[in-house]
């Protein structure tokens, strides 16, 4: 699934082609979006801005309408200029919004719904977003509050809490409590001050990285090491000597989704 880093990078490309002009075309195979698009009408809308929003992107048109994605897994989208052979297949095309100057194409997208700014705030799993890690304004001790006050939760499901935290997915998790020597296992409520605010400004510092202009490519790195296969602690690891003490890195499925936890059993101890 998608990070908050990939689609921080992939609405800072969409914006910057399609930003302040007018749609010429827009098809998709979605029903519930065609619906809106016979009802409103999308051609002849100017494409207002492009956000992310923790793990949604946000494609504002004027006239209030907003079209909502979500990548989970599979989906992605792709900018074109007109008339150039895209890269995947026709069959897996779900949304294309065209300009005179750009053609944006969502692929096997399973999330999109048009809405207006008083829907979207009514939107489950959306208004409710945690703390945006990547936002300009955000607050630290909020973010620390949030994930402190899950004292039922293990870190590693507590971090993935989208209501929590907004943006950090699978890799970021296992990377982040390794690098402040927590064990992805514990209970939140077990967590000092200093731990809980180490998570999330090294989970915040991370991201920030990885979205930085001057970033030279999209593989995330974490050990601040150039080569490509040392640039991530413990993720995808398993069974290899920890980059720090030496000891085996670890893996164990964890929460309802049976997602994949890496740690050091060394650096990380209970």
């Amino acid at each position: 699934m998608p990070e908050g880093d990939t689609i921080y990078r992939a609405a800072r490309t969409l914006d910057r082609a399609l930003s302040g002009q007018q749609v010429t075309e827009f098809r998709t195979v979605l029903p519930q979006l065609s619906r809106i698009d016979v009802d409103l009408g999308v051609v002849g809308r100017t494409i207002v801005k492009v956000e992310p929003q923790g793990k949604w992107m946000l494609i504002h048109f004027s006239n209030d309408l907003i079209l909502l994605t979500h990548m989970l897994m599979s989906g992605s989208w792709h900018i074109y200029r007109p008339g150039e052979k895209w890269q995947r297949t026709a069959s897996q095309m779900r949304i294309v919004i065209a300009t005179e100057k750009m053609v944006a194409v969502a692929f096997t997208v399973p999330i999109a719904e048009f809405h207006s700014g008083e829907s979207l705030r009514r939107r489950a799993g959306f208004h409710q977003l945690g703390a945006r890690l990547l936002d300009e304004d955000f607050d630290e001790r909020e973010a620390v509050d949030r994930l402190m006050q899950r004292k039922d939760f293990e870190v590693g499901i507590a971090l993935l809490t989208q209501s929590v935290l907004a943006g950090i997915g699978n890799v970021y998790k296992s990377e982040v409590c390794f690098a402040c020597k927590v064990n992805p296992f514990r209970k939140a409520a077990s967590l000092s001050f200093e731990e809980a605010r180490c998570l999330v400004s090294t989970a915040r510092r991370f991201l920030l990285a990885n979205v930085a202009e001057t970033s030279s490519d999209s593989m995330r790195r974490t050990t601040g090491r150039a080569h490509p296969e040392e640039r991530l602690w413990v993720y995808r690891r398993k069974g290899q000597p920890c980059r720090k003490c030496g000891a085996p890195i670890e893996a164990q499925k964890q929460g309802v989704d049976a997602r994949s936890t890496f740690w050091c059993p060394q650096c990380q101890l209970i």
